[in-house]
This record gives C-alpha cells, structure tokens and sequence, in this order.
C-alpha cells in the first residue's frame, strides 16, 4: 500500500476558507507485480511507460506464462513494462490504460493459441477458459492477436507494434487455418504489425528493445533473428529462399505442402535461411532465420528473474486463475524437442534443439516453492515437452545445427544419437533430498524409445520406484505402422517392448502402478481399417480410454498439411485424409466401442470396413448384434477373458485422470467397466476383474 498525497479540499462545505490542504489517498498496488493501472504506474515512479504488454491471458507472474518471462527480462534490461491483461477489444479505451509508450506495444495472444483455447476439436465452444479469473469463458476474442493489433492500430496508427507467443509463432507466415477451412495470410498483415517476434522470444525481444531505444526505426529493424518483417525490397537480401507466393498456394495446395517442406527444413538457427514469401501488390513477408538456442546460464538468467509465481492479487475475488494450479507446484527443466512427432509445432516454436538449466537455478527454484504455506511435499513434475530429454541429441548440433533431412528418434534412433539420462538422475535425487519434499513425481511426457535406447536401466527403474503416483501417462498414440509413420511416432513393437519392461521392473519392485496409453483418431493416414485394428488392439488390452483424442489440425505442423494438402510434406506423396464429421466419428467411436452411446457407429464403421466378423458374441467380437428377429439383444461388448484389465508382463495398464494437456480432448469416457456403482471409483477398483 502506498500513500499519495494530493491537494484538494478538506472541507469543500466552507469554499469561503479557499484553504488547499493535503488529502491523504491511498491507492492498493500490488507488491512485486508489474503495474496493471495508471494508478500502479504512478505509484512506482513512472510517467511513462516503455512497453505496453497486451495479453489475452489473466496476467500470471509465473515463468511458465509467455508474458511473465519477456516483461520480467524486458524490466530486468532496464525498461519499464505495464500489462493490460484482456482487454475488451470492443472498446478502444481499453488499449488506453496506461496512455502512449514510449518505445512499443507488445502483444500475444497468451499461452495457447486463441481458437484451439475457444474451440474443441468438434468446433463447438468450450465452456470455460483456465487462463481466465474464474475460469470464466468469453474474456478474449478469436484470433487475437490480429484483433489486439488492429485495435492498437486505430488508437495509435504510428506507434510499434511487435507481436509474439505461440499464435503469432505459428501463423508467421500464410498457413492453413481449419476453423475456417480457409488459407489464410501471415498473420503479420493482417494484425496490421511491424514485427512478429517467433520462438521463445528472448533474444529477440531484448534486441528489438534496444534498437527502438537507440533511434532506429521499426520499419529499418530488418536484422533480428526470430523475427518476420514486411518489405517490398528484397534486393537486399542474401542466403535467402523464394517460397511459393500466398496466390500461388492459395490457388494450389500443393503448392504450399512444397513450401512447408522448405519451412520445416529451415527451422535451425545454424543452417535456417532468409525465407520469402510474396503477396500481392509488391509486399514479400520475411521471415530470418530463428534466433540462437538459450545456454545454460541465459536459461538460469531468464527464470531467476524476480517472478511473484502467482496470479495478480486482483483476481482473488473471482477465485484466482485456474491455470496456474498445473504449474505452481512444477519446475521447468528444459525446453525444445528432437522428439519430431508430425501432429506437434514445437518445432516450429521451441526447435529441436534441448536447452536445459542448472541443477543450482533448479534446486533454488524448488527450496522457495517448499517455504510456500501451501505446499505440501508434493512436485507435481519435474519436465519440459519432453521430461527426459537434458541434452542435445547429439554433440554437433550446437555449432551444426540439427539435420535437415533426418530426425534423431524416427524411424529408428540415429547412429549418433547421445542416449544419456545420467545428468536427469542425479537433478531428480538432488530434488528428493530437499528438506520438506515428501516425493517428486513425474507429469511431462517420457519419451519411450529413447528410454529403451539407454543401455543402463538405473533411470528406468528409479522412475518406476520414486517418481510415478500409481500410473505413468504415455503416448504411443496408435498401434498401426502406417498410421504411426505418417505421426513420426516409434513402430508399435517398440511399445510392446516398454509395456513388457514396465511391467518387468514394477514386479522386481514389488509395486502394481499402471499405464495410461493415450491414443488418437482420425490422424492423416487411418481409414477404419487401421482405426478397427486400434479397437482389437484395446480388446485385448482390456482397457477403455475415458478420453478420445481426435486429430487437431492446429497450425505449422507436418499433420496439419497433410490435412490440408492430402499430401506428405516430407516427401511429397498423397496420404489418405480423414475430413468426413461422420467417419472422423465413427473412428473415434471405435475406440470407446463398449460405450452404449457408440453402438450405431460402431455397428456402422466395422460394416463399411468389411469386419462384419466382430460383430456377435465370440470372444473376440466387439459388439454384439443389433435388433434380430424383432427382438432387441444386449448391446454391450463381451468381457475378453472376463477381465477387466489385461496386463501385459506385470505392465498393467489403467484408466486415467483427463488428459488436460491433449488439446481438442472432448468425448465423455465410458462407464467405468467391472465396478459396483456403490464403490468409490478409485484407481485399483477400476483395475479389479470384474466378477
């Protein structure tokens, strides 16, 4: 709280006095956060501000939210930063806060891309928003980065306008865009900005900073790496490549699987070159080449900074901010993938390359969060995009850079593939040895054949021992081969082999933990000949997903062009392309095939795909038949061995909590098979055979 003073009136009823005399006002700013109101601004000191922070997200001072990390460096380099956090963009004044900056406005859309925030898979609306007070829907628009910066556009036509976050990040430049089923342009043109700042951002931001405050105009800051500019000289340009113009694949889709080919071929800051893309009227969007990978100190730097890990004290009175219940109790370990998987754009976001940070910059991290009064022993995770990767792939890629033609894990792990997770081992028994930690637990995604490919089983059997709360989530995704390669993902033997190992070590350890499979329908390349191979695959399994995850055809990846396109971007060939609503329902019915509800589809798609013969009462059947002889036999599936859950080895595999993480998750998960509706349905009751 501070106290300000201004001179009015103390008693307004005797104007005949005329006496000005100091009122004591006090005004709330909420410590550590950076300033929300004019009224925080002036509180510290300031008269104006440098950088005006535009953000669809509540504003979460946590280095696991975009804004949080860029404002906090921006402040840390010296420059002043206000927040305005969902702003109505149907009223201008809302851009106004704070007045005009004096260097740029800085915009993001938050966390998550705006339409996969609003929208599941389906299209249909979803019904609250976890970046939001309250978990309220409704706060932010779509797509809106483009509507932020054309509202900041018609307040103040000549003031800078950088956009960033993984919106812009992954619209760069033109891109398929399925809400619409539209191709659309660079979402630079149509936020009407001067820069769009990709990636992580770090480098960039802070380089853009400074040559705004050095005098140099917006339009001349051409140099930055991680950055996409307009222009209509490209004269000057060298080491560049020419993509296809936005007409051209507009007009041919084909066209741009070609040039997201020569994209994907180019998203490593060592080998990536100067990309141009034409537009009509003489306009080329640029994009240069992505900025440097973090090193292990800048990474230390960036999330010691002076966060308050929490929401803005003005939302406790709706509840807080949802999102941040995931990550308060979490610790980034990395960031960056050489995973590859084709359906994820963190290739296009983070790069391939791993950057990590120090045990110290980490354990410090974890001894603050243990003096927090709600902690209760718990770390929920310990992890990045890929919990086990600490390392590059392998020794060349931080002065080569990573292959353009090849990937680290498929199909099979690379010759010089660097399989180590020595240095994650000894970080994990450093954490479990901190005072008042209890366990330390696991959530990020392991990636399962580079486990295999480690030749010591030290980490796998301290993982299975220490560090997973019952069940261990994985992702094999499909179990068909051709399925699999058209995701980038391991074969299924692959798999088969961890299932088989997990079990193996969880009996030697003497524990029962499961494994919750996650898998998806509809990806390019499964017809429901592969998603009834899927189905059988369950059946024997035992196990019912309570969540489907259908395809999501978000911006800048390998799948989504293959959506798009019908083509493999990675070489060219034609790949069959789920885009019917009735079939992309009938595969994901598939896979909850003992959910009443699916019977109709079910009995439809194994009769489209010839497999009349899993239909009746053998062992092996889906379903059983429909309406015979004018009377109606019991729908649901037979019991395969009369199990509820068939476990592989001692590997047994479990039903789950939702899968937040999997964007577009929707359908409703069957009835729990095997339990007494008058027993509480904890995870080993689900688990039991049913009697």
């Amino acid at each position: 709280m501070v106290r300000i003073e201004i001179y009015g009136l103390q008693h307004p009823e005797k104007l005949k006095l005329m006496t000005l005399v100091p009122i004591v006002k006090e005004t709330a700013v909420a410590e550590g956060f950076l300033p929300v109101t004019k009224e925080e601004m002036e509180a510290r000191g300031i008269g104006q501000l440098d950088f005006v922070y535009v953000v669809g997200d509540a504003y979460v001072d946590h280095p696991s939210f975009g804004h949080a990390i860029i404002s906090r460096l921006l402040e840390a380099h010296g420059y002043t930063v206000g927040i305005i956090s969902q702003p109505d963009w149907k009223d201008g004044q809302s851009i106004n806060v704070f007045g005009r900056p004096r260097l740029a406005f800085l915009v993001s859309a938050g966390n998550m891309d705006s339409m996969v925030n609003h929208y599941f898979v389906s299209k249909k609306r979803r019904p609250g928003d976890a970046y939001t007070p309250g978990g309220e829907a409704g706060k932010r628009p779509d797509r809106a980065s483009i509507v932020y910066g054309n509202l900041i556009r018609r307040m103040y036509r000549d003031v800078p306008v950088i956009i960033g976050g993984v919106e812009a990040s992954l619209r760069r430049l033109a891109h398929y865009d399925y809400w619409s089923d539209s191709f659309r342009r660079s979402l630079l043109l149509d936020a009407q900005a001067d820069l769009i700042s990709y990636g992580m951002g770090e480098h960039s931001i802070v380089e853009i900073a400074d040559a705004l405050d050095s005098g140099i105009d917006v339009r001349d800051i051409t140099f930055v790496a991680g950055t996409v500019y307009k222009t209509k000289d490209i004269s000057g340009i060298y080491d560049s490549l020419v993509l296809p113009s936005y007409e051209e694949m507009k007009e041919e889709p084909a066209k741009y699987a070609e040039s997201f080919g020569l994209q994907y071929q180019n998203t490593d800051p060592f080998t990536g070159k100067y990309l141009i893309e034409g537009y009509p009227n003489g306009v080329y969007v640029v994009q240069n080449p992505p900025a440097l990978p973090l090193t292990m100190e800048e990474m230390d730097e960036v999330y010691g900074l002076p966060y308050r890990y929490n929401y803005h004290p003005s939302y406790e009175e709706k509840g807080g901010v949802p999102a941040i219940t995931e990550v308060k109790f979490s610790l980034t370990s990395n960031r960056g993938c050489f995973g590859g998987c084709n359906f994820c754009a963190l290739t296009f976001h983070q790069g391939r390359t791993v950057q990590v940070r120090s045990h110290a910059s980490i354990l410090k991290e974890a001894e603050r969060m243990v003096r927090e009064p709600d902690f209760k022993g718990y770390i929920h995770d310990v992890g990045g995009p890929t919990a086990n990767f600490r390392h590059p792939s392998c020794e060349k890629q931080m002065h080569a850079g990573v292959c353009k033609d090849r990937q680290c894990l498929f199909p099979s792990s690379c010759k010089n593939l660097t399989v180590d997770h020595s240095d994650y081992l000894e970080l994990l028994r450093k954490l479990r040895a901190v005072e008042g930690v209890k366990k330390v637990f696991i959530r990020s995604g392991i990636r399962f054949d580079y486990l295999l490919a480690d030749k010591e089983d030290t980490f796998f059997r301290e993982l299975v021992e220490h560090h997973v709360s019952g069940q261990l989530k994985v992702a094999p995704e499909h179990i068909s081969d051709a399925v699999l390669e058209k995701m980038g993902k391991p074969k299924q033997e692959v798999y088969g082999r961890f299932v088989k190992k997990y079990g193996k070590i969880n009996e030697q350890l003497g524990k029962k933990q499961f494994l919750v499979p996650y898998f998806m329908s509809s990806h390019p390349g499964s017809t429901l000949k592969e998603a009834v191979e899927l189905a059988e695959y369950l059946r024997d399994l035992g196990y019912m997903p309570e969540q489907v995850q259908d395809f999501y055809p978000t911006p800048s990846t390998v799948s989504t062009v293959m959506y798009y396109t019908g083509i493999d971007p990675r070489d060219g060939k034609k790949v069959y392309v789920c885009r019917n609503p009735h079939e992309k329902a009938m595969q994901r019915a598939l896979i909850q095939y003992r959910n009443p509800k699916n019977y109709a589809l079910v009995h439809e798609a194994l009769r489209k795909a010839g497999r009349e013969d899993l239909i009746g009462f053998g062992k092996k059947c889906l379903i059983r038949p429909g309406r015979e002889n004018g009377v109606v036999s019991d729908r649901r599936a037979p019991e395969p061995g009369r199990a509820g859950t068939t476990r592989q080895g001692a590997g047994p595999q479990g039903t789950g909590k939702k899968r937040n993480s999997r964007q577009g998750a929707e359908q409703p998960g069957p009835e729990k098979q095997g339990v007494s509706s008058r027993k509480k349905k904890t995870i080993r009751n689900i688990h039991q055979k049913k009697k």
